[in-house]
């Protein structure tokens, strides 16, 4: 738990209960009987993509670093590591084999 006190509803602090909800979820969900998405159907009644969704656009809000600035940082930072390890290999050059155009010194 974070070492400030915080409102009991979430809306003094800027973000919705279900926002807060979800960011004390984050911070515990491993003590969680079960897989993270059950977990997550159970608790939030939402698949597991929108719940991903929703927690990308909660963890870009001001007022959710404000709630718990480490938290937010460490899913902000896998987030993005996720977004360049996608876009590496997204980029990456395919490797040369059958289907390929053959090299034009091997053609002469």
């Amino acid at each position: 738990m974070s070492s400030q006190p915080q409102p009991a509803d979430g809306h003094e602090s800027g973000l919705s209960a279900r926002d807060t909800s979800i960011l004390d979820f984050e911070r515990e969900w491993w003590r969680h009987v079960g897989a993270k998405e059950e977990a997550i159907r159970s608790q939030f009644s939402l698949s597991t993509a929108r719940y991903y969704q929703v927690l990308n656009a909660v963890i870009d809000l001001p007022a959710a670093v404000r709630h718990d600035p480490m938290l937010v940082g460490r899913l902000q930072r896998a987030r993005d590591a996720r977004t360049y390890s996608r876009a590496a290999r997204a980029f990456r050059s395919p490797e040369r084999g059958a289907g390929s155009p053959p090299d034009e010194e091997s053609t002469s």
